[in-house]
């Protein structure tokens, strides 16, 4: 299903060495019609534009909803603007953010898109995932502890804590605890008599945080 053409947002400088090329690849997007709209803000005239984005170094790019800082290349500006029309790749974003270092932005984006926990959840479940990406789900995660919307979380956390990868048994063990909800119980109290002994052990202290948290 294709969406309307994305607008696109570019923060800039005078002197800024890669905000050039930037410019003229969403100005190609744009004369192509990938783009709807682009604008173009030069931050020295204009600071609050910046402030609001709380953006503090540019090129900073948004497409659609994927927000982009530093320099990127053609490549990436079209795979960026083409998930944004097909409303597609936000686990890539997830993870992209997570890279970089800005798990408040994952956290951010799912507050506002409850539903968009599942793709981060998929990066969990893939055994490619970089481990700098699963530990910032971690800091995501542990972030939301008891926050109702991570309820989402346990269709999924169920099915992955029935991994054939102990590794991926063992994170949804430590993050059901993270539920504070009886059907997380349920499933973590399966995961005692699990094959592996680290899966056992995250889940029996999982089981205990629940508890002592009276749910």
């Amino acid at each position: 299903m294709s969406y309307p053409e994305p607008d696109a947002l570019l923060l800039l400088s005078p002197g800024c060495a890669h905000c050039p090329s930037v410019l003229e690849g969403l100005s190609q997007l744009l004369k192509k019609g990938e783009l709807g709209r682009l604008e173009v803000v030069n931050i020295l005239a204009h600071p609050e534009v910046a402030q609001e984005a709380g953006v503090r170094s540019v090129p900073w790019t948004r497409i659609g909803p994927f927000e982009l800082e530093g320099a990127q290349t053609q490549s990436e500006l079209v795979k960026w603007t083409r998930y944004a029309a097909q409303n597609t790749g936000r686990s890539e974003y997830y993870s992209h953010l997570l890279e970089t270092q800005r798990p408040h932005k994952v956290a951010e984006a799912i507050a506002q898109t409850p539903e968009s926990l599942g793709d981060l959840l998929k990066l969990l479940e893939a055994t490619q995932t970089p481990m700098t990406v699963r530990i910032g789900i971690g800091v995501v995660l542990e972030d939301l502890q008891g926050n109702p919307l991570l309820l989402h979380a346990l269709t999924t956390l169920t099915r992955l804590a029935q991994s054939e990868e102990a590794s991926i048994r063992a994170d949804a063990a430590h993050y059901l605890g993270l539920l504070h909800n009886t059907a997380a119980l349920e499933v973590l109290q399966d995961l005692l008599q699990d094959e592996h002994p680290d899966v056992r052990e995250i889940a029996s202290e999982s089981i205990d945080q629940l508890k002592n948290e009276k749910i």
